[in-house]
């Protein structure tokens, strides 16, 4: 049976064996007994999961084309393949589960926003990213592409840039670099006064990234806070600690 890639889909199949078991191996340095595949394509990576022992397996496919494929090549897949968009979706498993896949790129931070939803229930990720959205989420203060996802990420697990993945190990070869990230879900996450108020407050603070933190942040915080040192900085300045500590600070 023949699949065709659709763009419209993001879809850019993972061809290369060895990045496939590179990306089994850290899924495997660590235990987990539920693990959720996204977007598994024509099944590169899906091959090597299926045999893994003692675990409850499911797929998320949006494509009925590739769901067919998968389930007439994979007997094995048959009842494990979730037919819906991942971003709609309720958690596929009660109790926690891990998170593993070669995202699709169009969604790809969308899916992340989506773990952190389910954090209580995720906690480990080992994603396949464009590169520059990949260093994004690992990056650190000070920095160009530290940002949003770095900081809202970061506040609840710890992110780790394992290795590059060239533009020749997918069909067709995306016009980019791609990058395998792993996160690991914070034993203590820092203190803030909600996550509510965090993510307001990082999403003003990087909105207007150019700015003084002040002037990108006025309008959430008392006159009075305002005049702290700590507003004379940009956003990109602030660690994760930095903005969990304000958020007590804000009206």
């Amino acid at each position: 049976m023949e699949y065709r890639l659709k763009k419209s889909l993001g879809q850019h199949f993972l061809k290369d064996e060895s990045i496939c078991r590179r990306i089994v191996a850290a899924l495997e340095s660590n235990s987990f007994e539920q693990l959720v595949e996204v977007g598994p394509g024509a099944g590169a990576l899906t091959k090597y999961l299926l045999p893994i022992k003692n675990i409850h397996f499911k797929a998320v496919e949006l494509d009925t084309e590739k769901v067919a494929y998968l389930e007439l090549t994979y007997p094995a897949i048959k009842g494990k393949i979730v037919h819906d968009d991942f971003l709609n979706i309720a958690p596929p498993f009660e109790n926690e589960f891990t998170v593993v896949g070669n995202f699709p790129y169009n969604i790809s931070t969308q899916i992340v926003f989506k773990v952190l939803e389910w954090k209580e229930q995720v906690p480990a990720l080992i994603g396949m990213f464009q590169k520059e959205v990949a260093q994004r989420i690992a990056s650190k203060p000070k920095t160009k592409v530290y940002g949003i996802m770095s900081v809202l990420v970061q506040a609840f697990y710890e992110v780790e840039y394992l290795f590059d993945v060239p533009p020749e190990s997918f069909n067709p070869p995306p016009k980019v670099m791609s990058g395998v990230i792993r996160l690991k879900r914070k034993d203590k996450v820092v203190d803030m006064k909600s996550e509510k108020a965090l993510f307001v407050l990082v999403k003003a603070a990087f909105n207007q990234r150019r700015k003084m933190l002040r002037n990108a942040v006025r309008g959430l915080f008392e006159d009075t806070v305002l005049v702290d040192e700590i507003f004379n900085k940009r956003a990109e300045q602030l660690s994760v600690e930095d903005f969990a500590a304000l958020t007590f600070r804000m009206r």
